[in-house]
């Protein structure tokens, strides 16, 4: 049986949710401007929406290409971020050039992407694999320089090589750091997402929540704000579940509910 202080832990997100849409229902009936609309008004916008084979071609497009940008993203940066943690030469050559591009808004990126490539999917994506690389890389290269070298000692005294080392011992080792960085490059993976198609407007979700705010259709504005905040929840979500269940091992007893998981 869940005891009340699981019960409600569970459904804290569910609680700040709620609380956060009557706090914007009562500011918007208090301010009453016509580019604020209520809750209540943003929320029966998302079924005209969702009900828009033109507008769910758009977000699959969005979900297109986040999905390749951000696994693309996890193929390089993971295996480049475990090399940088155990080898210092390696480390000694990334780390200025990704110190160069971290602190960079990668929106700041898209006018030079885009006057190189064009103002397609491959622009769009890149910018994508920019934010999502960073995190993952920086994770897993704390994750692999954390393996404590007797581990790696006992490996080649079993007669691992260098890459099966690596494989076998830093990549399990390191495999909570890394995932905590995956989950990380999720999040931005939908914000830069979402920003590069408001800036490269062809299609996608940014350009529907754009052209909304062109048109003075605030209501759909925010409704689409409400659509990107529940995608974000729902990968959040999922992507914590299978956290969960492969880095069970390194859990700690407590931790704060930032999630619907």
């Amino acid at each position: 049986m869940i005891s009340p202080a699981a019960l409600l832990r569970r459904a804290a997100p569910v609680l700040a949710c709620i609380g956060l849409l009557v706090v914007w229902q009562v500011a918007s009936l208090v301010l009453k401007n016509d580019s604020f609309p209520t809750a209540v008004e943003a929320i029966r916008a998302i079924p005209d929406i969702l009900g828009d084979k033109e507008a769910l071609l758009n977000i699959l497009a969005s979900l297109r290409r986040m999905a390749l940008g951000f696994c693309v993203a996890v193929l390089i940066a993971i295996p480049l971020g475990l090399l940088m943690g155990r080898s210092r030469s390696v480390a000694a050559f990334f780390n200025p050039l990704l110190m160069v591009i971290y602190p960079v808004p990668k929106a700041a990126l898209m006018p030079i992407i885009m006057l190189w490539l064009g103002v397609g999917d491959i622009t769009k994506t890149l910018v994508i694999f920019l934010g999502v690389s960073l995190p993952v890389i920086y994770h897993s290269f704390e994750g692999a320089k954390a393996v404590e070298e007797k581990m790696l000692w006992s490996g080649a005294a079993m007669g691992l090589s260098p890459a099966q080392r690596q494989v076998r011992i830093v990549l399990p080792a390191a495999l909570p750091e890394i995932l905590t960085g995956c989950r990380t490059g999720l999040v931005l993976a939908l914000i830069t997402m979402i920003t590069s198609e408001m800036i490269a407007r062809q299609s996608g979700a940014g350009n529907i929540l754009f052209n909304a705010l062109d048109m003075g259709q605030y209501d759909t504005v925010f409704a689409m704000i409400i659509i990107v905040g529940a995608m974000g929840i729902f990968f959040d979500a999922i992507f914590e579940r299978v956290r969960a269940r492969l880095v069970r091992w390194s859990e700690p007893q407590f931790d704060l509910p930032l999630s619907f998981s």
